[in-house]
């Protein structure tokens, strides 16, 4: 088992890879061109820029029981048809049973988008929002280990 981090973005880095040290876990960070990661012990893979190249770069590393720490519903789609456990930077799993809905309204909200309507984007992190991310993955790690 290992965690494979979409770097681009991501805003929980280090509680991610402290949280790996704890259990013994493999890190590997994967980024584009556009973001510079200089973590120790830690693996990190950065891809030319380029739409979803990072995604699909990450998904073919996906193993079964793998977690993939990404914030983009279709690379936890593709993650989770491989037999991998996506989890989002607020704590939420990516289950089979929620991504379709997920995935649904990530639809709807592009469309009201590309029709000149104004949709509202998510709220400012807090620190609760690491604490409870911190809090899912390690039990995350506990129930795959």
């Amino acid at each position: 088992m290992k965690i494979l981090i979409d770097g681009d973005g991501c805003p929980v880095l280090d509680i991610t890879i402290k949280v790996a040290k704890k259990f013994n876990i493999e890190v590997l960070i994967m980024c584009d061109t556009s973001h510079n990661f200089d973590k120790y012990n830690v693996e990190t893979i950065v891809l030319s820029k380029g739409r979803d190249s990072v995604d699909f770069s990450l998904v073919n590393k996906v193993n079964k029981g793998d977690i993939i720490v990404t914030q983009d519903y279709g690379l936890a789609a593709m993650a989770l048809s491989k037999g991998g456990y996506p989890i989002n930077q607020n704590g939420r799993v990516y289950t089979n049973e929620n991504i379709d809905q997920l995935l649904f309204t990530r639809h709807i909200s592009k469309k009201l988008r590309s029709s000149g309507a104004r949709v509202k984007g998510p709220s400012k992190r807090k620190k609760e929002d690491n604490i409870r991310f911190e809090k899912y993955l390690q039990e995350l790690c506990k129930e795959l280990l």
